[in-house]
């Protein structure tokens, strides 16, 4: 399979993936996976496609957690992250790698903000335990049947 055609179908899994599968570190140095609202999903969140668009990353992640998460503490312990986006009925993925960071850029927040998760974070969009989680990834392997390619998002 050709580089550009595994970068564009591992760009369409991100867009339509229902959900993004995030794995952190624990403190024993066991890997966590989670099921996370997969906020590229462009029929879930199309609010979001605009911002999403505007990165010069087209592979940056966002997901949006509490601050008071597990997740949130992995990460300031160690900032080694993957995401998974897939299409099991198809046996198709795509793994991205690196390390993550901690977003409190206000500006930032705003963009990734919906009224409705007001039910996750009470105080709003201000909450203190409403943060954002961000991967700009330094490796990725795209899965499909038997088929491995493996490629550095951004080049």
């Amino acid at each position: 399979m050709e580089l550009e055609e595994v970068k564009k179908l591992s760009v369409e899994l991100m867009q339509t993936s229902k959900a993004a599968y995030l794995t952190t570190i624990d403190a024993e140095g066991y890997p966590i996976t989670r099921a996370m609202f997969n906020l590229r999903n462009q029929d879930q969140f199309p609010e979001f496609s605009e911002f999403f668009n505007g990165l010069g990353n087209e592979f940056e992640i966002y997901i949006s957690t509490n601050t008071s998460s597990s997740k949130t503490e992995h990460i300031m312990r160690n900032p080694k992250i993957c995401v998974y986006y897939c299409t099991p009925e198809d046996f198709k993925g795509v793994m991205f790698g690196g390390e993550g960071d901690i977003i409190g850029d206000m500006n930032i927040k705003k963009k990734i903000w919906l009224d409705w998760w007001a039910k996750y974070y009470p105080k709003g969009l201000m909450d203190p335990d409403y943060t954002l989680l961000r991967l700009k990834p330094k490796i990725a392997h795209f899965y499909y049947r038997l088929e491995k390619v493996q490629f550095v998002p951004g080049e």
